[in-house]
């Protein structure tokens, strides 16, 4: 763990690597461009009288690049947020059914035509924000909430996962016309995204990300435990309200317009607590960038391991997290956490 000094310093590498990666990450597909004419065409800007080259890059991969970016921030906050919140290392929006949650309510405009293609860019994250809101609720309620038994509550989570995904499954198989799209959602892909979508998504994470960025300190004391806030002056139920909507909002837009990636809140901030310690003031920048970096890296993985064709992204970070998760597990059973 490195000292409070040293922070600025690794975020601003991280932050230049990540801008790297991304330019690299532009050049990069089934029609190969230099980094040089990549650099050229961002300077140029988009033009409809332009060169294919121009297009690709500021049709189809921007978009798609920039939204795993934003997708990968978000997911990492959610993630650090919930860890707090539930005081166990094994939460995320994955792992709790949140993010199946949003896929459900997807799912269910879908099917029922309650999302239509001229506002289904808004209408998305609505149904989306239903379904995870309310698979947050649920699980809080049966498992007694938040100051009862972690173990319990992630339990419930997984119960609701598997739920959740059999229903999705029912669905497809009683209209076979959203198949498609909702294998999308449950598997993880930034192959459909557009300049639109990726403003939607920015918007409302930048608003739900916000004001977690100022209750930085609050995550540090509800760590410690109830009676503790208390004694600070911490408004302990009003706090957790406000990290639950902000944290499940943002996950479900991300999950409306990416799918269900999992483990991204589940890996980064574990990485980065070894880096920059345990404070939430440095670990919600480091995660934010960090989840960028996984989900970037992970999506580029995506469309090359098998070029011509891509593999959904949730597969390379389900790889990746799930191994971590099996670990945290053992030790949580041995109680060494």
């Amino acid at each position: 763990m490195v000292n409070s000094r040293a922070v600025l310093p690794i975020l601003t590498l991280l932050i230049v690597i990540l801008l790297l990666f991304t330019i690299t990450t532009l050049a990069l597909g089934a029609a190969n461009i230099k980094v040089s004419e990549v650099i050229k065409i961002i300077k140029e800007g988009p033009s409809s009288e332009s060169s294919p080259n121009n297009k690709i890059i500021w049709q189809l991969r921007f978009p798609r690049i920039l939204t795993s970016v934003v997708a990968g921030s978000i997911l990492a906050v959610s993630g650090m947020v919930f860890q707090a919140l539930f005081r166990n290392p094994m939460a995320d929006p994955y792992v709790l059914g949140i993010s199946s949650g949003g896929a459900f309510g997807v799912a269910f405009g879908a099917y029922f035509n309650l999302i239509s293609a001229v506002t289904g860019v808004w209408q998305i994250p609505l149904a989306a924000f239903a379904g995870s809101f309310g698979s947050a609720l649920l699980i809080l309620t049966l498992s007694g909430g938040v100051r009862r038994n972690t173990t319990t509550l992630l339990l419930f989570g997984v119960a609701l996962n598997f739920l959740l995904s059999a229903l999705m499954t029912l669905f497809m198989f009683l209209d076979r016309s959203q198949l498609q799209s909702i294998l999308q959602w449950s598997m993880g892909s930034f192959a459909t995204s557009s300049w639109q979508k990726l403003k939607v998504l920015t918007i409302v994470g930048f608003l739900g990300i916000i004001p977690l960025l100022f209750l930085t300190k609050e995550l540090d004391i509800l760590l410690v435990d109830e009676e503790t806030a208390l004694s600070l002056g911490v408004g302990v139920n009003k706090v957790r309200t406000v990290l639950l909507l902000c944290s499940t909002l943002i996950t479900s837009v991300t999950v409306a317009f990416c799918g269900i990636i999992g483990f991204v809140g589940l890996i980064v901030p574990h990485i980065m607590r070894l880096i920059v310690g345990p404070k939430h003031k440095h670990l919600f920048l480091f995660s934010l960038f960090g989840g960028a970096f996984l989900t970037l890296i992970s999506d580029t993985i995506a469309r090359m391991a098998v070029a011509p064709s891509e593999l959904p992204v949730g597969i390379i970070t389900a790889i990746a997290g799930s191994p971590l998760f099996i670990i945290l597990l053992v030790r949580h059973k041995r109680g060494s956490l």
